[in-house]
This record gives structure tokens, C-alpha cells and sequence, in this order.
């Protein structure tokens, strides 16, 4: 059995997988003294959310999510990270309030690890949008992939073995979440007619306004083995 390396705390940057992208990864586990530390770096508004959370886990990996999230766009800004500034944008998007610093950013979370996007001097009104996932994630693939695939694509599955099917469907995923994620429209998002070829790099084939591919540029992410994510640039944000 190969040792895995272990997911670091501090943000780690990636390789560029686009002009004017950086990828960060973090894990969120961390001990209760390192919580009071960099909790410290939150706005009062957020602290009162993590407060909300049900489950002490659920708060505390929120809480070292937002931080370093904090601490990336601090470091890009070359301000403090208590001092960003970020407000919920289009449909709750979390965005930057000065919306003249030329600079947007996304995140994805899932098991204890955080993928951090931060985009800077794209076109204007451009929007980035990022998605991981775990290779061994457990979907019903054959079900979820009726539900938002389209028959071309359900087609590329038809005849893979079950595991291989699965892991299909979520390199599907990610692209089409990491769209939704750049747009606003999360779970609104019409995954059922967005059609995604994965090819080297992914392409979006097809989709209704505002997902067009001339609009679109999709990335596959250097994430550490074990991992799929999956960076989209959408050039027609207004």
C-alpha cells in the first residue's frame, strides 16, 4: 500500500491550469487551538454563521474553510485577511465588495479538503467556478446520470464497467457544478441540456443562454491523486 501524502493546512498552491488562475488546497481539520487562531480573521457577520452550523464539525471546517480563504485572498490583495472585504453577490455568490480589484474567486469543499480558485485579470465581467470531488465518492451513477446528463453523454457510460461508470459521471459533474458555481445558478443550473465533451481539455459541446460554449473554457485541476476537480472560466457574466 503506497503512502499518501497528507493534506497540508496551510493553503498549497497548485500548477496554473489557466492564464490568470491560481489553484490553492487546504485541508480543514485542525485542532481546537489552531480554530481560535485563525477564527480571529473573521468578520463578525461570519462568525454568527458558523455559529448556526448544527454539528461542531460542520463549524469548524467551515470555519478553517473561510479563513484561509481569507488568508489566500489577503495574500493576493497584499492586504491583511481580516480585512477583505466579501459580500454575497448574483443569487448569494460569494464575491469581493470592491468589485474594482479585477479579482474573482470560487471554492469547493468536500471530506476535509478545500480547492481555492482565485482569478485575476480576465476580461471583465468574467466569473470562475470550481468543483471537487473524491474519486470513491459513492453515487448511484446510473440514476443521477438520467437525472442530469445528457443521452449523449449517458451514452459514453452505457458501456463501461460500474466503477469506471461511476467515476465517469463525476468528471461530468465537476465540469457541469463548477459552471453552475461560476454563474450563481448552483442546483438551478440546466445540467440536463449542458452538454460536456471530455476531451483533453473538456469542452462544453452545448448549452442553453448563458451557458454557450463560445463563453466557456473548462480546466481539468493538478489536484493530488485520489481527487477530480474541475476549473470553468465563464467569459459572458454581465
Amino acid at each position: 500500500m503506497h503512502q499518501r501524502a497528507p493534506i497540508p493546512a496551510a493553503p498549497e498552491e497548485l500548477a496554473v491550469v489557466a492564464p490568470g488562475v491560481t489553484l490553492w488546497w487546504c485541508g480543514l481539520e485542525r485542532t481546537a487551538e489552531e480554530l481560535a487562531g485563525i477564527a480571529a480573521v473573521l468578520s463578525a457577520a461570519e462568525s454568527a454563521r458558523a455559529a448556526r452550523f448544527g454539528t461542531d464539525a460542520l463549524r469548524h471546517r467551515w470555519i478553517a474553510g473561510r479563513a484561509t480563504l481569507r488568508m489566500v485572498l489577503g495574500r493576493t490583495l497584499g492586504i491583511e485577511a481580516a480585512e477583505v472585504a466579501i459580500h454575497r453577490g448574483r443569487r448569494g455568490r460569494p464575491e469581493l465588495a470592491d468589485a474594482s480589484s479585477g479579482i474573482d474567486f470560487n471554492v469547493s469543499h468536500t471530506r476535509g479538503v478545500a480547492l481555492i480558485a482565485v482569478a485575476r485579470d480576465l476580461p471583465d465581467a468574467a466569473r470562475v467556478g470550481v468543483d471537487i470531488e473524491h474519486i470513491d465518492r459513492d453515487v448511484g451513477a446510473d440514476r443521477l446520470a438520467r437525472k442530469f446528463l445528457t443521452l449523449r453523454e449517458q451514452a459514453t457510460l452505457a458501456d463501461l464497467a460500474p466503477d469506471m461508470r461511476r467515476q465517469r459521471f463525476l468528471r461530468h459533474w465537476t465540469c457541469k457544478e463548477a459552471m453552475s458555481k461560476a454563474t450563481g445558478d448552483g442546483l438551478a443550473a440546466p445540467f440536463r441540456r449542458l452538454d460536456v465533451e471530455l476531451s483533453d481539455p473538456p469542452r462544453l459541446r452545448d448549452g442553453p443562454p448563458p451557458y454557450l460554449p463560445d463563453c466557456w473554457s473548462l480546466h481539468d485541476a493538478g489536484v493530488p491523486e485520489d481527487w477530480l476537480a474541475t476549473v470553468a472560466i465563464w467569459r459572458g457574466a454581465q
